[in-house]
């Protein structure tokens, strides 16, 4: 793609950066959309960040930033507002400067993992999820289960603090809802997820007794590092459809572009046209 004096920036910020891959996904999109807007990793450590980050939004031509680690949480701080799936997940992962030069800021894991279980044909609304797993990506996942209408939360974590922690944001943000701790059983969910990092090595234990899966529920899985954890691949041998954990990044993107104002799209149009070898 062409940069010249009228492109516009999207800041990728975190450290280090040479496992960043939303280059490869966002530019091959602008390209082919003619969409004069480029995605710039920079590589800033944690003591510069803050500095950095106020600096960075005083470029006239940036549209926004995406934020990785390992700055999501410190972000927090930096926000004039804050949505409310950043207040319950403790993290942020978007930052754009609105029309009054307030950094707003919002999350869009949960939301990447919303969406593509929505458009597979889950109905949330009314239903009932157990999430395992309650750090950064659960909790943006926790969010955005309850604000697309779940009726019941199960929340497990092998740190039950973490899991009350999250709970407790929960029932302030959404005092209707049921949420409830302590246990990983499967069984009787429309939908559980696994939001651990278990399935990233080989002879990972299951974060759940893969057996007691029922073959209406839906399972949901954010490890990225293959298409087919041993968890899926259990869960499907059970009946159960799934959501393989890329879906979550690619979701996500589109959710990025109506934040930042730009022309948004598909998810499969952003695997079609992405230069990622396992995006296909």
């Amino acid at each position: 793609m062409q940069i010249t004096g009228n492109t516009s920036l999207i800041a990728h910020i975190g450290y280090p950066t040479h496992s960043f891959r939303a280059p490869m996904i966002y530019n091959p999109y602008f390209e082919v959309a003619g969409i004069d807007v480029v995605v710039v990793p920079m590589a800033s450590q944690v003591e510069h960040f803050p500095g950095f980050l106020r600096s960075v939004f005083g470029l006239d031509n940036l549209c926004g930033a995406l934020i990785t680690m390992p700055h999501k949480v410190s972000t927090v701080a930096l926000l004039d507002q804050a949505s409310t799936a950043v207040q319950i997940a403790g993290s942020c992962n978007a930052v754009r400067r609105d029309a009054q030069g307030r950094l707003v800021g919002d999350m869009f894991d949960g939301e990447g993992f919303v969406r593509g279980v929505l458009r597979k044909g889950v109905l949330l609304a009314g239903a009932r999820a157990l999430l395992v797993g309650c750090g950064g990506a659960g909790s943006a996942i926790a969010a955005s289960l309850a604000a697309a209408g779940v009726a019941e939360l199960h929340l497990y974590d092998s740190r039950e603090v973490s899991a009350q922690a999250l709970a407790q944001r929960l029932r302030q943000h959404y005092p209707a809802l049921q949420v409830v701790t302590g246990a990983n059983d499967p069984a009787g969910f429309d939908l559980v997820v696994n939001a651990t990092p278990m399935g990233m090595n080989e002879g990972d234990p299951f974060p759940m007794d893969v057996s007691r899966l029922e073959p209406h529920t839906f399972v949901g899985e954010v490890v990225m590092k293959k298409e087919m954890t041993a968890f899926l691949s259990a869960a499907a041998a059970r009946g159960c459809r799934y959501q393989v954990g890329s879906d979550m990044l690619f979701e996500q993107i589109p959710a990025y572009l109506e934040f930042f104002g730009l022309p948004s799209t598909t998810a499969e149009h952003l695997r079609a046209v992405a230069r990622l070898q396992y995006a296909s």
